[in-house]
């Protein structure tokens, strides 16, 4: 590991460069891809016994940063990343996904989506944490044999989010410019809002799916990044939105135009609909977030869109909405007896391998017959239509990216915590309410940051964009960034800079 003197530069240099920075100069050759993977391998040395962000350093990389073959060619060669322990894999390396179930299981290929990072450049030095198969937005395991509760640089005594909450907190923290995610039901837009971070959840279709992945029961979830600056997510759907020929089931081509080169420029007047509402739940927002999303609404009337409020309970059903996508998300873990047959594993000592609620998920999916998957993808259908006809009368959907403020780490949201089944979904579809739909409707929604609470803790707004606007989402946030860069460049209280 690299001592302080080694450095390539000092920790408060190193905090200012976002990816894209970061290529520049390794491109004018003022630092070299070597010293950039060991400063960030540093960087955990030093953080990560504070934040438990990061299950381990690629020792092999920091001895040969070309050992997974990234393409010097890439716009963005040299930069380190963290992939997350769970959706597409690097060939060699370890991915747990949180769970004993699945213990030193190594990847036996490259997933297209890694292949994409790799294509652009980038160097993977380690892995990031998730919680048990990504089913919370509390990033805390225990399948290492004690448990690891992944913690906010905000406010260590919240979560980060999750599921991707390791990639999170590392990159909040300047770890690294850019952690991996995957997003089945908030978890790249959600970590992005407790840790003040960019997070784009793209259109079902846009991304490569992981080659073991069904394509069709596993339709809600995506992969993506999560960044600092719009500028670095851009940078990277450039590369991470080439789909090989067969790659996925919804061929959606490439996209019309660079997203990097986009994000120069702002969009022209655009409509938004802006909704705080319940959105089918039975609990209203926490106030302060609301209060939130309204100044960010008035920010981009004052730059010429025009901001309508609407009616939440008129875009679509929401009863058909909620059955559709809990039907799917439970019913979904019965694939867990066949994971534990495929482990050698006998399926009546399984509550032994999973956490508790996990464990609840999958004795509850026995509740589902085909009958009931047949109505989710019924109601699927009918929801992923309201959903069109609304959006055709507006350009964007501005909301709040969650219900309520980050929560305590390991607290009531944990996997750990052995509690009916049905109560603690509700509780968290009730505080995912505006994220769930872009998964079960596969239409795109970034989360960028919005400012602190009282408390000092980061508030995400989502901008929700029609089937296939990635494009608009980007110009968007890149137009927030510029009249409110205070928003996007804010540093935790626990940073690489200190």
């Amino acid at each position: 590991m690299a001592s302080s003197t080694d450095l390539a530069m000092s920790w408060e240099e190193w905090i200012k460069q976002d990816a894209v920075a970061l290529a520049q100069l390794i491109r004018n050759k003022q630092i070299s891809p070597q010293q950039a993977a060991a400063q960030a391998a540093a960087a955990v040395e030093r953080l990560n016994p504070k934040l438990s962000a990061v299950l381990e350093v690629y020792e092999n990389t920091l001895e040969d940063i070309h050992v997974d073959g990234p393409d010097k060619k890439g716009a963005l060669y040299g930069v380190p990343m963290l992939l997350k322990d769970l959706g597409s894999s690097l060939k060699g390396r370890t991915q747990e996904a949180g769970s004993k179930l699945y213990r030193n299981r190594v990847a036996t290929s490259t997933d297209p989506a890694v292949e994409n990072y790799l294509r652009a450049g980038l160097i993977p030095i380690g892995r990031s944490t998730t919680p048990e198969f990504g089913n919370s937005f509390d990033t805390t395991t225990d399948y290492l044999g004690k448990v690891l509760v992944t913690r906010n640089p905000w406010n260590l005594d919240r979560t980060p989010g999750g599921s991707s909450g390791g990639s999170a907190a590392a990159v909040a923290a300047g770890i690294v410019p850019i952690g991996t995610s995957s997003d089945g039901g908030g978890s790249t837009r959600i970590p992005a809002s407790f840790s003040g971070l960019v997070g784009l959840k793209a259109s079902r279709g846009r991304v490569p799916q992981p080659l073991a992945q069904n394509e069709y029961m596993s339709r809600h979830t995506i992969d993506g990044v999560l960044t600092r600056t719009v500028w670095d997510t851009a940078a990277i759907y450039d590369y991470l939105t080439d789909i090989p020929e067969g790659g996925t089931f919804i061929p959606m081509g490439a996209p019309a135009e660079s997203y990097l080169s986009l994000v120069s420029r702002d969009p022209g007047p655009l409509v938004i609909g802006l909704s705080t509402g319940r959105w089918g739940r039975g609990t209203d927002t926490v106030s302060e977030v609301s209060e939130r999303v309204r100044v960010v609404g008035a920010l981009l009337d004052r730059l010429g869109h025009r901001v309508e409020e609407i009616d939440d309970t008129r875009i679509c059903d929401w009863d058909a909405m909620w059955d559709g996508y809990v039907t799917t998300w439970i019913s979904s873990n019965a694939r867990l007896r066949h994971e534990a047959e495929q482990q050698g594993i006998n399926p009546s000592d399984l509550e032994n391998y999973v956490t508790p609620i996990i464990y609840r998920h999958y004795l509850a999916a026995d509740r589902y017959d085909k009958y009931d998957v047949w109505r989710a993808m019924e109601r699927n259908n009918q929801v992923t239509r309201a959903f069109g006809r609304f959006m055709s009368r507006f350009d964007l959907l501005l909301t709040p990216t969650f219900a309520i403020q980050p929560q305590l780490a390991n607290g009531p949201y944990s996997l750990l915590r052995d509690q009916e089944l049905d109560p603690w979904v509700s509780r968290l579809c009730d505080a995912c309410r505006y994220v769930m739909p872009g998964n079960e409707t596969g239409m795109p929604s970034i989360s960028v940051p919005a400012g602190v609470d009282r408390e000092g803790l980061p508030i995400g707004v989502l901008l929700h964009a029609r089937w296939g606007r990635e494009d608009l989402l980007l110009q968007i946030a890149a137009q927030l960034e510029r009249w409110k860069p205070e928003w996007f460049e804010a540093f935790p209280p626990i940073h690489a800079g200190i």
